[in-house]
């Protein structure tokens, strides 16, 4: 038996930790194991037993939590490669790749007291909750963690803080307050993932006729007849409901009820109704599914894509394919069909999916060709939803998987296929430790597995594009939509002249309204683009010229109009809306420019008589949200649709046949070298949207910069000209495909810190020979201040990743000796994001 082992832990620290094994355990490699770091338990990935006995006293494994390894072999090593490539340290690495910390950590929940209740109440005829010695801003947060939890049994802290940005000293002043009550929540009664589920009393009969609920056993209640006659309107409503729906209906379908929150705790209270706990079924996906694709018959390119990702499975062997299909060429079915034929040899597959707003209609799809075979793997499911689905894939019940950048790290068994769809979508890169790419890392855990990876898009990244015309990947084209529909019809607007015309500033052209009017009138939907939340996202003093920024930020607070609030789209700040000005005390405060809440109300103005819905980050608090709103699309509950780019991609609403494009060239202004590529690819994945079923669809593009070579190709869905022209400029000034690029950004709340710290670094950079690479900076960044962090940064260009690699290495431990905190160096290898 071994005597010491290697622990990853998930710190901020390039290195491994050793533990001495106590007699008669027997970690494995690849297992988790409890030790003690510090003053505190952490739970950490076993990466080597040995009898090696280190220079140092060691402390001694408290527990080994797995009998069998979490991460076999295959995934050890590509976390290993994620943590060398990246600059990550492993540990980080490693807690990304399992979703299991719901199985044994504590959490906190909250749940809403009668007073808390009482104070919503107040808050509701005043306007803010009852008599505090809080700020304006903090009563505003009080009201919306009571708001919010009053629609709910109780809600974990990660959760609650998440939803409603409130931080942990307000909810402790909540709690002395006693208008929220704290609790605990096990690992087991979370892993068990129960719904509250209310019970009507003194209907034995209902009992009778179904099955036993788990949980408490309703106490006996006496019911007479002057007991109904005192319950008042909305209280026999909800009695009536239960009764209709056998005694039985979850809490969460109750709140559909027009009846106030508190209505079901008065009958509690009454023990006329009782709560009780039951095991919570997991649903794939809300969404109707579509026609199955097998349904259609296969264009020749559609039999030719499958055939050659058919033979590339069955070699057993790496291979890399990059499948470039129009918008509306499906792509979809070829997907499936390759998964299905996977499936039929016993081998399994992962989808990748960039948002999780894609995944309810994958996994519609999914499950109505492969049944419970599938598993889905998201941010949006809870811990223990997300450890159970881990469960079953690893157990071999699901060998079809679908979800978003972390499904990448699914422990399937015999792994034969990776699909990366809009594999071009910056969604794919981590945004924080480790910063991996989720479509580079399926490419490689498909070299070490001997399987097949699938790139697809209408709109591939230039880098993908480029490695398909180098033969790196094999590159399949599908170059017409199904059952040969035409693509849509696009009409440019050029909104200066609009202007000039009318006299004022339109967010709406005449055109566009004359189009939305026609199609309403002949009951076809329509959608409408905007990428911007809020409502205005500028508040500007007329007087002094000042904006409203935020005070973490170097950016301007967004107005949201609806929750009365200004907040801040970075770091999530809240601050009231102001009334006067807070630099020069004047009145004259005016709010600049439209978001998709302004479109929203705009439209309904415009079309009083339209069903109107919005999809973006404020209407889409979780995946039920996004699935209402396009299951209301696809319906027909809906004539039209306004969002940010959250419509833009991915949905397949047979009953569009106009979209448009309202300020989608916002990002041409920005300094970001992959400007142009982001606009032409958000103009071209939108513009598909229309026309995907009978109908001629029709997209009407309001610009700016109507002459921008971005704008001019989208336009005539013209990928390949695009492609020429940006790789001309990419090569002139030294940018991917042609290097490889890192962004390394230093951070400090004290300005005088970031100065110091960058300032020591680019002179080393200066003394330190690095042939072959091109080091730009300090300079401070485009964002100069984000969440309190003043940010300075180099960027690094080399066509040598290796030789890059090595110099940031050097970067890392010259840091390291001039005492920087590693957590204030972000090294971001194959950065998506230079702002």
């Amino acid at each position: 038996m071994s005597l010491f082992c290697d622990v990853a832990l998930a710190v901020p620290l390039d290195m491994v930790f050793t533990y001495t094994i106590p007699p008669g355990m027997e970690p494995v490699v690849g297992g988790r194991v409890l030790v003690p770091f510090r003053q505190q338990r952490m739970s950490g990935i076993v990466v080597e037993v040995h009898d090696r006995p280190p220079q140092v006293k060691t402390k001694k494994v408290i527990e080994a939590l797995d009998l069998s390894p979490v991460l076999d072999e295959q995934l050890l090593k590509l976390g290993k490669w994620i943590a060398d490539y990246y600059l990550a340290p492993v540990g980080e690495v490693f807690r990304t790749m399992l979703p299991l910390a719901a199985e044994f950590k504590r959490a906190i929940a909250y749940r809403i007291t009668d007073e808390g209740r009482m104070a919503l109440h107040l808050a509701g005829m005043s306007g803010s909750p009852a008599r505090s010695k809080r700020t304006p801003e903090q009563q505003l947060v009080e009201f919306r963690v009571l708001d919010y939890l009053a629609e709910r049994e109780s809600m974990r802290e990660e959760s609650l803080r998440g939803a409603t940005r409130v931080g942990k000293a307000l909810l402790s002043g909540m709690v002395r307050k006693k208008w929220i009550a704290r609790e605990d929540v096990s690992a087991a009664r979370d892993a068990a993932r129960l719904v509250k589920v209310a019970v009507l009393l003194g209907a034995e009969e209902r009992a009778e006729a179904s099955p036993p609920l788990d949980g408490p056993q309703a106490r006996p209640h006496t019911s007479t007849t002057s007991t109904a006659k005192k319950l008042n309107e909305n209280q026999r409503t909800l009695i009536d409901a239960l009764a209709a729906a056998g005694g039985r209906v979850p809490v969460e379908a109750l709140r559909g009820l027009d009846v106030p929150r508190t209505t079901l705790g008065t009958l509690v209270r009454r023990e006329l109704v009782e709560l009780v706990d039951q095991p919570q079924d997991f649903t794939t996906s809300k969404l109707k599914p579509r026609r199955s694709p097998f349904e259609f018959e296969f264009s020749a390119a559609q039999k030719d894509a499958l055939a050659k990702i058919g033979a590339a499975v069955t070699s057993c062997k790496f291979g890399g394919l990059l499948l470039h299909g129009i918008t509306g060429s499906g792509k979809t079915a070829v997907y499936l069909a390759c998964m299905r034929e996977v499936l039929k040899q016993g081998r399994s597959s992962i989808l990748l999916v960039p948002e999780i707003g894609l995944t309810p209609a994958v996994a519609a799809d999914l499950h109505q060709v492969f049944g419970d075979e599938v598993a889905i793997l998201h941010s949006g499911l809870s811990d223990a939803e997300r450890a159970e689905q881990w469960h079953r894939i690893r157990r071999g019940e699901a060998r079809v998987v679908a979800g978003t950048r972390s499904a990448v790290f699914a422990p399937v068994s015999d792994l034969a296929l990776i699909i990366v769809d809009e594999e071009q979508d910056s969604s794919y890169k981590q945004e924080e430790t480790p910063r991996y790419h989720a479509r580079d890392v399926a490419v490689m855990r498909a070299k070490m597995a001997g399987a097949v990876v699938v790139l697809g898009s209408a709109t591939p990244s230039l880098e993908s594009y480029y490695n398909a015309k180098k033969n790196k990947y094999a590159l399949v084209e599908l170059p017409d939509r199904v059952e040969m529909r035409p693509l849509p019809e696009v009409e440019i607007i050029d909104m200066r002249q609009e202007f000039q015309e009318t006299g004022q500033e339109q967010v709406i052209s005449r055109k566009l309204a004359e189009e939305i009017r026609e199609r309403l009138e002949k009951k076809e939907q329509v959608m409408v683009l905007l990428n911007r939340r809020g409502y205005s996202p500028v508040v500007l003093c007329r007087a002094c010229g000042k904006t409203l920024q935020c005070q973490n930020c170097a950016v301007s607070m967004t107005h949201h109009k609806r929750e009365r609030k200004m907040e801040c789209h970075y770091c999530g700040h809240i601050a009231k809306i102001p009334d006067k000005c807070a630099n020069c005390g004047s009145e004259y405060v005016y709010f600049v420019g439209t978001g998709s809440e302004k479109l929203e109300e705009l439209l309904h103005g415009m079309f009083p008589q339209a069903r109107i819905g919005r999809l973006d980050r404020d209407t889409v608090r979780g995946r039920e949200d996004f699935e209402h709103a396009l299951n209301a699309l696809n319906e027909g509950t809906l004539d039209m649709l306004v969002g940010t780019q959250m419509i833009a991609k991915g949905h397949d609403i047979h009953g569009v046949t106009l979209v448009g494009v309202v300020g989608a060239d916002m990002a041409l202004g920005l300094p970001d070298f992959r400007a142009a590529e982001r606009t032409f690819q958000l103009l071209t994945q939108v513009a598909g949207r229309a026309g995907r079923g009978q109908s001629p669809g029709k997209v009407v593009l309001q610009t700016y910069f109507q002459d921008h070579y971005a704008v001019q190709f989208a336009a005539r869905h013209d990928f390949a000209g695009f492609y020429d022209k940006e790789l001309q400029f990419r090569a002139w000034m030294h940018y991917p495909p042609y290097s490889a690029i890192a962004n390394v950004l230093i951070r400090s709340e004290k300005l005088d810190e970031a100065l110091q710290w960058s300032g020591e670094l680019g002179r080393w950079f200066e003394k330190t020979r690095h042939e072959g690479i091109r080091v730009l900076g300090p300079a401070a960044a485009p964002i100069t201040r984000l969440k309190r962090d003043y940010r300075y940064h180099f960027i690094l260009k080399s066509p040598s990743r290796e030789k890059m690699n090595t110099l940031l290495r050097a970067m890392l431990a010259e840091a390291a000796a001039r005492k920087i905190p590693r957590t204030q160096v972000i090294v971001d290898v194959d950065a998506v994001w230079l702002m």
